[in-house]
């Protein structure tokens, strides 16, 4: 049998535990606070989205209205729930889908602008002309250096 000399070796169990302890709370509360800062964030920009829907209600395009309000619900049933994981996704689901928000509010105040946005509308009509015909040029020329060879 083996004599413990001087009960040195129970302390060092009890340090080694208190220190593994300490580090497990660590580990819990860098995890509780990264969880309360993606709750806060995501329920920051679960309100913020909800304003900005009400206030521009009757710019929206139907779609993108519900499409959005819809995010903002799942995100809303995720904060309700225990699982950050739900709600870190469905933040950043809402996070994508809010810029359809803003780029359907901007053309309202495009088409409200008038002759100015009409201008920007025909100058991107343009391009897009431009672009088909490069496209066909591309295809022309290819045919054609096969012809050559």
């Amino acid at each position: 049998s083996m004599t413990i000399t001087g009960g040195s070796s129970l302390p060092k169990e009890d340090i080694e535990r208190m220190v593994r302890e300490a580090e497990e709370h660590a580990a819990e509360d860098k995890a509780r606070r990264e969880s309360a800062e993606t709750r806060n964030g995501a329920e920051q920009l679960a309100y913020s989205i909800e304003k900005l829907i009400k206030e521009n209600e009757d710019k929206l395009p139907e779609d993108v209205k519900n499409e959005v309000q819809g995010d903002v619900d799942e995100l809303k049933t995720a904060l309700a729930g225990e699982d950050d994981a739900a709600v870190k996704t469905a933040y950043d689901k809402l996070m994508e889908s809010q810029g359809k928000l803003g780029e359907a509010i901007y053309s309202a105040g495009q088409a409200e602008g008038g002759a100015e946005g009409a201008a920007e509308g025909e100058a991107a009509s343009d391009d897009d002309v431009v672009d088909a015909e490069v496209v066909e040029d591309d295809e022309a020329d290819g045919s054609s250096e096969k012809d050559a060879k």
